[in-house]
């Protein structure tokens, strides 16, 4: 049996499996709810890395053209404010 991730056996893959298809509603909402935050916090923190002197607001406008594709962030949030001189 070929499992999903290469670091990981065919048994516990099961029982990984097994204990989501068990969870309830609630909690299978919950860690995609958790899962979520924990992926824009990360993007945050690289936009944060790769523009220092960005305003938050400015960090929103970038996060939503990472989230939405910038043509869409733009035509709902506005142009990316030309903050940084280039």
């Amino acid at each position: 049996m070929i499992t999903q991730s290469r670091d990981t056996s065919p048994e516990a893959e099961r029982v990984l499996i097994d204990l989501l298809r068990r969870a309830p509603p609630w909690k299978k909402f919950a860690a995609i709810d958790d899962t979520t935050r924990a992926m824009r916090e990360l993007a945050l923190i690289g936009l944060k890395e790769r523009h220092p002197r960005a305003s938050p607001e400015e960090l929103r406008r970038r996060l939503a053209g990472l989230l939405l594709g910038e043509d869409l962030a733009e035509r709902v949030f506005g142009p990316l404010p030309d903050t940084e001189g280039a």
